[in-house]
């Protein structure tokens, strides 16, 4: 009578593994997610990145837990993805500073984007908003640059992050205007914001997202909208082509990464996730609300428009001389 084997623990492991896809013992995955914001809680990226990790919790069977790592403009946060195990269990949504950054920071970010990250999907894109502070008494985007012009000491431009869509707008907006006002730097939307209200500073561009409330709140005025048509949030505000400004068309962007070297099953899987994710319906009202489209393009589609936004990026940077 031929002897059985006896499947050991260790060898019904080996077995499991050899049966698996790529030799491993779970499905992907198998423990809570980390997803990087690598700025501060209570931005735009924060709230979409939350409202994101929320559903990919649903999606994945798996807590998808949101650690914000804020500084040096998105750079720490993202290098901490870039530097992580390719599992799968470390990944980052950040907005378009991460293209940026390479072209306008003194000392350049330590990791290079595309090398050492995956790109997985675009999550969502949306135009930016130009808001004035409520002293400064204008009615449109000429307006302003007009009372600009004739008192430059007065003015000046809050940008509250470096490398950010919004501080790329400003430049642009200054350079086509010929305005020779300062940007200040803030360490964050929601402290420009407290200034722009008060009246420290005149104007700001940012996403409709934070800068639409305290304009409905009667806190700012809006002047003008990037994009190729009105938003139908605020569907009185003109765009910059219709104010006279047609080369200040700018978007806020925000993309989901892991690190190089992502297992193809962990990319199919995660792609999927987010597809799934942006094309909620409550999802979807979610981002209608904050002036959002949402995307989940991945893949060649992604990284052909990654490519895109990195050449009209240096461009702008180039043009209007941004640097630190």
């Amino acid at each position: 009578m031929p002897l059985r084997p006896v499947l050991t623990p260790l060898s019904l492991a080996a077995a499991l593994a050899i049966a698996l896809p790529g030799g491993a013992l779970a499905a992907y995955p198998d423990k809570p997610i980390r997803l990087v914001v690598p700025f501060a809680a209570g931005g735009a990226v924060d709230a979409v990145a939350r409202t994101v990790a929320a559903r990919l919790t649903d999606t994945l069977n798996q807590r998808v837990i949101v650690e914000n790592r804020a500084g040096a403009s998105g750079t720490i946060g993202a290098e901490a993805v870039a530097r992580s195990p390719a599992d799968g269990y470390t990944l980052l949504l950040t907005a378009s500073t991460v293209v940026v950054n390479p072209f306008i920071m003194k000392e350049k970010p330590r990791f290079d984007t595309i090398k050492d990250l995956t790109a997985l999907n675009l999550v969502a894109s949306g135009p930016l908003l130009f808001v004035a502070a409520p002293n400064v008494n204008a009615t449109s985007a000429q307006d302003f640059v007009a009372k600009a012009k004739a008192n430059p000491e007065r003015f000046n431009f809050a940008v509250g992050g470096f490398g950010a869509a919004g501080h790329l707008a400003v430049e642009s907006f200054k350079f086509r205007a010929g305005l020779p006002v300062p940007t200040i730097l803030y360490k964050g939307t929601a402290p420009a914001l407290v200034d722009l209200m008060g009246g420290q500073v005149s104007g700001m561009i940012d996403p409709l997202l934070t800068s639409l409330p305290p304009v409905k709140g009667g806190k700012l005025k809006a002047l003008a909208i990037t994009g190729d048509k009105r938003s139908p949030l605020a569907p009185d505000v003109p765009t910059f082509a219709e104010a006279g400004f047609p080369d200040v068309n700018f978007s806020t962007w925000y993309g989901f990464w892991g690190p190089a070297n992502l297992p193809q099953d962990v990319i199919d899987t995660l792609e999927g996730a987010v597809k799934k994710v942006v094309a909620n319906p409550e999802v979807k009202t979610w981002f209608a609300s904050q002036g959002l489209d949402p995307s989940g393009i991945s893949g060649a589609r992604f990284r052909a428009f990654i490519d895109q936004e990195s050449v009209k990026s240096q461009q702008i940077v180039n043009a209007a001389h941004i640097s630190e």
